[in-house]
């Protein structure tokens, strides 16, 4: 099962938030989720943009046979390919110069979840006895964590927490985080944009992934992301064995 919701929450006129997912062969599922930046108009671009390419690229180069290494190099080129379009728009237009947007793509094959993914769009892997997530925010906050600059509580409330390091489309090259991770009977992988992280305590996100019915988590994460105030976009995707 797959699920998604996204919404605009209660500030920005517009959603750039972009989600799709789908069934490859049978037993393979894949979902991918983009944030874009730029502007009104440009992010919007930018973000339908990459996850139009990386979803064509998936759903176009996945075969029954595929092996591990294939599924690799499939969701690295996927990111690729949609950086370069991204990138090639914006310079083809000047009103989407500096456009640009994360992307998290996922593949559940079996119990095998594969992701990658660029900016602070996260996945989450959510089992009865952890929540971990499992992507690497490319971001300001998060190298000053991991530098010992700045505290956790710091990083909630830092002024600069939603600048990012990477990001689909800005330059002509982008480097790609990549994992590999087994799922235990169970697990529940939750894939989201910054809009739910940043308003929302961890301990509660967990919880409502773990608890609630599966239909029901994206729509009940979002009403607790806008009750928090819903400063920014906000999108929730959950995959279910």
């Amino acid at each position: 099962m797959i699920v998604g919701r996204t919404d605009p929450g209660r500030i920005r006129p517009t959603n750039q938030d972009v989600f799709r997912f789908g069934k490859l062969g049978e037993a393979s599922s894949y979902a991918v989720v983009c944030d874009g930046m730029g502007g009104e108009k440009a992010g919007n671009v930018a973000s339908r943009l990459a996850c139009d390419t990386i979803c064509g690229r998936i759903e176009s180069g996945y075969r029954d046979d595929i092996d591990q290494n294939r599924i690799r190099n499939l969701l690295i080129t996927a990111v690729t390919a949609a950086n370069s379009e991204v990138y090639s728009a914006a310079k083809g237009n000047s009103d989407y110069d500096g456009m640009g947007t994360t992307a998290v793509a996922a593949l559940l094959e079996k119990r095998t979840l594969h992701v990658a993914h660029v900016g602070d769009s996260r996945a989450y892997v959510v089992s009865k006895n952890e929540f971990t997530q499992v992507t690497r925010d490319h971001s300001l906050v998060q190298e000053l964590l991991e530098q010992g600059k700045i505290s956790d509580e710091d990083a909630k409330n830092h002024p600069q927490r939603n600048l990012i390091t990477r990001a689909v489309g800005v330059g002509s090259k982008v480097c790609i985080d990549y994992l590999e991770t087994v799922l235990n009977p169970g697990d529940r992988v939750l894939i989201c944009t910054d809009g739910l992280t940043n308003n929302c305590d961890p301990s509660v996100i967990y919880k409502t992934v773990l608890q609630d019915p599966p239909e029901e988590v994206p729509g009940r994460l979002i009403d607790l992301a806008n009750d928090a105030g819903g400063p920014d976009n906000i999108t929730a995707v959950l995959l279910v064995e």
